[in-house]
């Protein structure tokens, strides 16, 4: 019998057709399963993620190991450093209210120079000073206690508050570098021998915890070999001096006019 006439087909529609039921019935679970392997994956790489952030972080910290008596002292460390900032803070405070409203601004002014040079010239190592402290000896009979160790001791006393410091006969100022050997240190090209004496100024009690919190400098000079013991003192006196230096390139700035 001779075809139905009827609407012709476009020529790749015919093609087309089966081409796509084809392709779209394997497609469909393979890109299910791709999707949820890929899920998984990344759920896999994120706990894993976590559990080395955590660990790094207990193992950062080191608290987590810590005995209760060493907490207590980290604690109490914290609470006299957060005390002394306080105490500045309405220091500096009273200073700018009699500033501004006192009717003595000039006397004020003056006498607040006077003080803020004799704190700087402490600060800066340029004359004696003497106070409350302690007096910290590090003893290394294997000649094992390096310039690091040392180092260490140094910014801990300076974290802790300490205003003033000498080790040995060498005034330390915020330039002061410890070099040498385990032995023979150098602070400043001067040449120390054990034991090491650290004279610092300040309250007394804040200072020793410092020193003794858990993984510090008391911990630190044991682990290395030497041994440290600290004394709390009354007067310390700090009377070693630092040169001065004449600056080659700086000089006061000049006030800008408005």
């Amino acid at each position: 019998m001779p075809e139905q006439p009827g609407q012709p087909e476009e020529p790749g529609e015919r093609a087309a057709r089966p081409a796509d039921s084809e392709a779209a019935a394997p497609q469909q679970p393979t890109s299910n399963r791709r999707a949820g392997m890929l899920i998984g994956l990344l759920c896999l790489l994120l706990g894993f993620a976590l559990v080395v952030q955590v660990r790094s972080t207990t193992d950062a910290s080191g608290l987590g190991a810590a005995r209760q008596e060493d907490l207590v002292s980290i604690l109490d460390d914290l609470s006299a450093r957060e005390d002394r900032l306080r105490q500045d803070i309405a220091t500096q405070e009273e200073l700018r209210d009699r500033l501004v409203s006192g009717d003595d601004q000039s006397d004020t002014a003056l006498a607040e120079a006077l003080l803020r040079e004799q704190q700087l010239a402490i600060l800066a190592g340029t004359v004696a000073a003497e106070g409350p402290g302690i007096e910290l000896t590090v003893s290394d009979p294997g000649a094992e206690v390096g310039p690091e160790v040392l180092l260490n001791a140094i910014q801990e006393l300076r974290a802790a508050g300490a205003e003033a410091m000498q080790v040995g006969d060498v005034r330390i100022g915020v330039s002061s570098a410890v070099t040498g050997r385990a032995g023979l240190l150098v602070i400043d090209g001067i040449e120390l021998t054990a034991p090491y004496t650290i004279r610092a100024i300040g309250d007394p009690q804040t200072l020793e915890i410092a020193l003794n919190i858990p993984g510090g400098v008391v911990n630190t000079v044991s682990r290395a070999g030497g041994e440290a013991t600290i004394e709390q003192q009354d007067a310390v006196v700090v009377s070693a001096l630092r040169p001065v230096d004449d600056p080659e390139y700086a000089r006061p700035a000049e006030d800008e006019e408005d």
